[in-house]
């Protein structure tokens, strides 16, 4: 499957959800009403979720429909891009006192080079 096809890019949006949520494919399958194989196969990009499923999705982790489906949200200036996402998906598994790290690396980063 290619890397930006529909179906892998909605497969990594809804494996980001469920890590986001940290649960295992077995409990958010159960969350969603399908089966765990079927919950890999959406999310490694093999096939496509139903409507029903999406609109599961939808009511069951609050999300915009329209991220989900095409990376475009209601209100635009919440939109975050791939890299963003990832950031702050890294960042949420780290102890306090590696964000504590993190912080001061970025605005060591930031003070030099933001553009003036």
């Amino acid at each position: 499957m290619e890397k930006h096809s529909l179906p892998n890019l909605i497969g990594v949006r809804i494996k980001y959800i469920r890590k986001l949520h940290k649960l295992n494919q077995i409990n958010f399958s159960e969350s969603i009403g399908i089966s765990q194989g079927n919950l890999s196969e959406i999310e490694s990009g093999k096939i496509l979720p139903s409507l029903e499923t999406v609109i599961k999705l939808g009511q069951q982790y609050n999300l915009d429909l329209n991220w989900l489906i095409n990376n475009t949200a209601k209100n635009v200036s919440t939109q975050l891009l791939e890299d963003e996402d990832k950031l702050i998906y890294l960042y949420r598994q780290l102890q306090s006192t590696a964000k504590e790290e993190v912080i001061d690396f970025l605005e060591l980063k930031g003070k030099r080079y933001t553009k003036s």
